[in-house]
């Protein structure tokens, strides 16, 4: 009887582990501004080092969850005031089989240190804009020069 207790009760949890990531993202999720959004967590290996997850816009910042993860808080938080985009290109090597093939992969420079975020082709506008984004009268020169950039 104690083999079947034991099972039920790792079956138990097993199901509570999944019930609280769906409960997690729908909660974080529920109030919209949600993006598909990869970020590079280690640079170790050429191409390698994607996590996928989910971005919010929440004011004046970019708040990337993890996709499968008990944390509430998001991993990383990217402030607007301090981001700027150096570069943008398609996937290469790799990292074509780690992500979807429309995807964009755009290099940026935050306060604390550089990051790589990868995001669907139509998702680049709407991050571009948000990024840009700035009181009347003021100067963004947050984007690298157009002739740098791939193709949309």
């Amino acid at each position: 009887m104690e083999i079947v207790e034991g099972i039920g009760i790792g079956f138990a949890v097993i199901v509570g582990a999944i019930l609280f990531l769906f409960i997690r993202r729908a909660v974080v999720t529920r109030s919209g501004g949600i993006i598909r959004l990869s970020v590079r967590t280690s640079t170790m290996l050429d191409g390698r080092g994607w996590s996928p997850g989910f971005g919010r816009f929440v004011g004046d910042e970019l708040r990337w969850y993890r996709m499968v993860s008990f944390a509430v808080r998001p991993k990383r938080v990217l402030s607007r005031d301090g981001l700027s985009v150096e570069r943008r290109r398609l996937p290469e090597g790799q990292e074509r089989l780690a992500m979807p093939a429309d995807w964009v992969i755009l290099r940026c420079t935050s306060r604390h240190a550089p990051v790589e975020i990868a995001m669907a082709r139509s998702t680049v506008t709407g991050f571009l804009s948000w990024l840009e984004a700035a009181p009347p009268g003021a100067v963004s020169p947050r984007l690298a020069p157009q002739q740098d950039w791939p193709a949309a």
